[in-house]
């Protein structure tokens, strides 16, 4: 019988094989004709590309010396390299298969051989010239990244020597340079004040409303923000009075917050009334620059004024970070805040100039001016003394700096005066504006990282008032609140790299293309040897497989409770099952985070080897282990709550795992015991079926009491016991003739063998109450000893002589368990000595 169905199972396949024959015969035309049409896809795609590659080229040779137009340029560039390299993979993945088929085929058979069916052969034939046409296209598509590789270098070499000439150009700075930037500047200012009163003017008498509606939509955006920001983070801004002396990390955290949160409400602030006016149609031509940079300067010097008053805290000692005095601290105050007005008024009105197209010389003289002003504020730097005094350290008078910073300020102000009267004017204004722009971001990130770096120090948070409030509104350990403070402490660091990066990126000549153009780079295009790696696409996978794992985890806990829960299932049957369904959905979610990264499924087959190579090795019982426990789990010898027994472990079962069942014993100890000693080990199981279960009590009494009796009052106890099931109903076994007894067993069972314990307690006490009332005597062990004065002294032949004493008339019991007799000593006469 088995023979003929499994002959019938071969003629079915084969007859299916036959019939699927000339689908799978058109299935593979029609992948040709797929195949073919990616091709023509791939060729239009690329002639696209290469159209917009000639317009790149000739775009960047007419806008060599505009930065602006080259940055552009470049991220254009870089959008066709993506789109060039989006069509390589297309096509390469299709030429993979073609070749993979054609090894499967074969080649044609030699001159001689038998012919082949057509059909293959014209298969051969398609997927060869479809070969061909792949590689044509890949061939060109080689020559456009060749192509967009030299833009690339082109643009790049441009842009480095407009930098570099714009920093190292010398303007001759003399009386008539400067007499010409007067005029300009005298005639420019009333082009300035007609157009800003022609604009306002006609925007308050012609289009009041949508000005009132874009400040009030700013506002409100701006309140929106703040009321957010200090919802969230308050208690990071809290600078409370009660503490003289804050804790550094309380200092450090309303430092940061401090300067971020109000410097991103006035970025919001300010983006917002230029998108309203911009979007109800306010700005001019000539007066929409100018709105940007007093828009853009303003946040600037916002944000260099408040970092710096966060450092300094001229008015709050104990908030200060730093370790200078009072007046150090003001002098240092009013010294930074000079250097970002003379920047924010050399770039202010470089703007204006911009706008209004006035003459060169005029952006030349200002930044000249502001060149000067700059280095005298570092040389009167030099000359103060902030730092304290040992006798009175905040109020006394200060003491100076140590030479190095002296002279490197001196050194920096003297730079830029010297570099400014050289006709190096752009160099004095780019160093004088970075020292104040770079060097608040690096403060700025400096704080940061040394506030990430104090949250997360082990129980840091536990000692802020942030902490404490947060441990009490979600009820927190200690253990989970040190873990939040470093994850706290991470996230810190990742939001300064985050913020602060392209922002001094920005500050140095880059653009926001460059910015993301690299951004894209190091997390989508990490290449190590022929291996591809995309950051990007591991970050989506691992939060796709916690959000998975989340899911999977909430699902389970759904039908447990609702489904399992009303199934009236067993305990042990509802946790087998939701073993198996929490590991399906780890498996799931790790299957699909995987897929997400962006790893191929089918590249795992090397580590497969290697790990079935470990598990032949040095992983066997790890596998032993997990396959018993998937054993257990399907089989159930014994599941959560069962009363087991095994070797020298007895206890309730608490968990089953893949790996090792978790036995609690009565003592309250947990012991884990590998699966695989459960399953090739006897194993007692005292709740296997059912929990029913039968308890004994052994008694025993006196030789002078009635058996009877004793059966009869035990068997009153067993049946009175509330405990004790009436079928089977109790009984009572004469167990024997003990040594000291008469032994009983009084045998009860019970409808949950776990109340034993308690059951024999109770019979016990009911025993003895009931024996002393009816005056049953419950003896201990003991025997009759006959002993011989005359050997005990052979044994003893000096024994002193003692007065003779009373004779011994009544039997001395002795008690079983004593090491050795008690000597009773006869009177004399040799009469034996009976002791009992």
């Amino acid at each position: 019988m088995k023979k003929i169905l499994i002959s019938c199972f071969v003629s079915l396949f084969f007859a299916l094989g036959v019939l699927a024959a000339p689908a799978l015969a058109q299935n593979g035309a029609d992948a040709s004709s797929d195949g073919a049409s990616i091709a023509e896809s791939g060729d239009r795609q690329l002639k696209a590309v290469a159209d917009q590659l000639s317009d790149l080229a000739a775009k960047i040779a007419e806008n060599k010396e505009n930065e602006s137009e080259l940055a552009a340029a470049r991220a254009s560039i870089e959008q066709q390299t993506q789109q060039i390299a989006s069509v390589k993979n297309s096509l390469q993945s299709r030429l993979n298969v073609i070749n993979d088929r054609l090894k499967a085929i074969g080649d044609a058979p030699a001159e001689g051989s038998a012919p082949e069916d057509s059909i293959i052969t014209r298969e051969r034939t398609s997927l060869q010239s479809e070969s061909a046409a792949i590689n044509s296209v890949l061939g060109r598509a080689e020559d456009l990244t060749s192509t967009a590789a030299r833009l690339n270098s082109e643009v790049s070499n441009a842009r480095q020597s407009l930098f570099t000439s714009t920093l190292f150009k010398r303007t001759t700075i003399d009386t008539s340079a400067l007499d010409e930037a007067r005029e300009a500047y005298s005639s420019q200012s009333n082009t300035l004040v007609n157009a800003v009163s022609t604009w306002l003017s006609f925007t308050w008498n012609f289009r009041r409303l949508p000005l009132l509606g874009a400040i009030f939509f700013s506002c409100l955006t701006a309140l929106i923000f703040v009321a957010f920001g200090y919802r969230v983070f308050g208690p990071f801004l809290d600078r409370s009075q009660t503490d003289e002396v804050p804790f550094y990390i309380t200092r450090l955290s309303v430092a940061f917050w401090s300067t971020v949160l109000p410097s991103a409400s006035t970025a919001a602030f300010a983006a917002s009334i230029y998108f309203f006016m911009d979007t109800f149609g306010l700005l001019r031509f000539d007066i929409e620059p100018i709105v940007a940079v007093i828009l853009r300067l303003l946040v600037v010097l916002f944000f260099v004024v408040t970092v710096t008053r966060a450092v300094l805290e001229p008015t709050r000692a104990s908030w200060r970070l730093v370790t200078v005095s009072n007046r150090g601290a003001w002098s240092l105050f009013f010294c930074a805040l000079a250097l970002a007005l003379i920047n924010a008024g050399d770039y202010l009105m470089a703007g204006i100039y911009s706008a209004l197209g006035a003459p060169l010389v005029l952006t030349i003289a200002n930044s000249f001016l502001a060149s000067l002003l700059a280095g005298l504020v570092f040389i009167f730097m030099a000359f103060i003394k902030p730092l304290p005094n040992t006798e009175d350290p905040l109020f006394g008078k200060g003491t100076a700096w140590p030479p190095s910073i002296r002279w490197l300020l001196v050194a920096t102000g003297l730079a830029l005066i010297v570099a400014a009267l050289s006709g190096y004017v752009g160099l004095a204004r780019f160093v004088s504006s970075q020292i104040v722009l770079t060097g608040a971001l690096l403060v700025t990130m400096w704080i940061g990282f040394v506030s990430g770096k104090a949250v997360s120090q082990r129980d840091a948070i536990a000692d802020t008032d942030f902490g404490k409030r947060l441990q009490v509104r979600f009820k927190l350990s200690d253990v989970a609140l040190d873990q939040l403070g470093l994850a706290f402490g991470l996230g810190i660091y990742f939001l300064v790299l985050l913020l602060g990066i392209p922002l001094i990126m920005l500050q140095w000549g880059f653009y926001a293309q460059d910015i993301w153009i690299y951004a894209q780079a190091i997390t989508s295009n990490i290449q190590i040897g022929s291996i591809q790696i995309s950051l990007v696409s591991i970050l989506v996978g691992i939060l796709i497989f916690l959000v998975g794992l989340y899911f999977s985890k909430w699902l389970l806990r759904w039908v447990d409770n609702n489904v399992l829960a009303r199934s009236n299932m067993d305990a042990g049957v509802r946790n087998s099952v939701s073993t198996g369904l929490s590991y399906v959905g780890a498996g799931v979610a790790l299957l699909i985070g995987v897929s997400a990264a962006g790893i191929n499924l089918s590249n795992l087959a090397l580590v497969a080897g290697a790990l079935s190579l470990g598990i032949g090795f040095g992983l066997q019982n790890i596998v032993s282990n997990f396959v018993s426990g998937l054993i257990l789990l399907v089989e159930r010898p014994f599941k959560v709550g069962d009363w087991v027994v095994t070797g020298t472990t007895e206890g309730i079962v608490k968990h089953i795992s893949v790996r090792a069942t978790e036995i609690e014993t009565f003592q309250n100890q947990s012991i884990i015991v590998p699966n695989s000693e459960l399953i090739n080990a006897s194993l007692g199981n005292w709740t296997h079926r059912n929990k029913l279960g039968r308890t004994d009590v052994a008694v025993g009494v006196s030789y002078d009491s009635d058996p009877e009796r004793i059966i009869e009052i035990l068997l009153e106890i067993g049946r009175a016991h509330p405990k004790a099931l009436k079928n089977p109903e109790p009984s009572v076994e004469f167990a024997g003739f003990g040594d000291s007894s008469l032994d009983f067993t009084l045998r009860i069972h019970l409808a949950n063998v776990l109340d034993g314990f308690n059951a024999r307690n109770d019979l016990r006490l009911a025993v003895f109450k009931r024996f002393k009332e009816e005056g049953i005597e419950i003896p201990f062990p003991q025997r009759d000893i006959n002993v011989r004065v005359e050997e005990l002294e052979k044994l003893q032949p000096v024994a002193p002589k003692k007065k003779p004493g009373p004779k011994l008339k009544n039997p001395a019991r002795v008690p079983d368990n004593m090491g050795g007799l008690d000597e009773h000593e006869g009177d004399g006469d040799g009469d034996d000595g009976d002791a009992r």
